[in-house]
């Protein structure tokens, strides 16, 4: 059996390319490591994750379905004041999947801007609200300031910009679904508990088509030096230090 090979892209090939949200925002990260990772057999990318998230991430899928099936709101949209319903769509289970998502074909670059949501809103009027999972466990309030804050900000407006490139009204409020594990039961019993909340964030795509130019002008570009500011171009560059001294 054969073993899966990633493509590469190739200057001046006319077959599309395809450039997930992922890969957009490692370039936004460190340009560097995007070109060796998308020219390049070298993976440097290593955001993977933590499989308790993802085990909270499709009991959530699962949950909202019920609801989706009714046709009626979720008991915490309801809660928060949110007059929607989870949306239904032929496609919608393509789109939650990873590697294949809402996919829409960059013209002026050849480039195939893609993402996996995990969920989508649909308000009385048809329009659409994008909608992500997170899990956390901490005592502080939870914000989107500092930290992955931006990144997670980032993830909805691609999101965004996906469903209106695909011919859907989506409204710039998006909605972030935190599960939150509290730390102060006395005892785990083989169980955690959460606690849930919804935080709306009202999305600007603007910045999504310049960033596609930018990567798209990097990929077909010479390397790019190493940012200062990226952990891996510094283990890298330590790395080649080491192996020179050797030599």
């Amino acid at each position: 059996m054969g073993s899966w090979k990633k493509r590469l892209y190739l200057p001046g090939s006319i077959i599309p390319f395809e450039v997930s949200r992922t890969k957009l925002e490692l370039f936004m990260k460190c340009p560097r490591c995007f070109f060796l990772d998308r020219r390049t057999d070298l993976s440097t990318s290593s955001d993977f994750g933590l499989n308790l998230n993802l085990a909270v991430d499709a009991l959530l899928k699962k949950e909202f379905d019920i609801y989706r099936a009714q046709r009626i709101s979720h008991p915490l949209m309801v809660q928060y004041g949110i007059d929607a319903i989870p949306f239904s769509h032929p496609d919608l289970d393509i789109w939650r999947e990873n590697f294949k998502g809402i996919r829409f074909l960059h013209t002026q670059t050849n480039l195939i801007i893609f993402g996996a949501v995990d969920d989508i809103w649909v308000g009385p009027d048809g329009t659409l609200f994008v909608v992500d999972y997170k899990a956390t466990s901490t005592s502080q309030p939870i914000t989107l300031d500092g930290g992955y804050g931006d990144a997670y900000k980032r993830q909805i407006e691609v999101y965004q910009w996906l469903l209106r490139r695909n011919g859907f009204k989506v409204s710039d409020t998006g909605y972030f679904v935190y599960e939150n594990a509290t730390k102060d039961r006395d005892r785990f019993d083989a169980k955690l508990e959460f606690k849930e909340e919804i935080i709306p964030y009202t999305g600007n795509d603007a910045w999504i088509e310049p960033v596609i130019f930018a990567a798209y002008s990097c990929l077909n570009g010479t390397l790019p030096p190493t940012s200062p500011s990226c952990g891996h171009c510094k283990y890298t560059e330590e790395l080649i230090k080491i192996l020179r001294i050797r030599s």
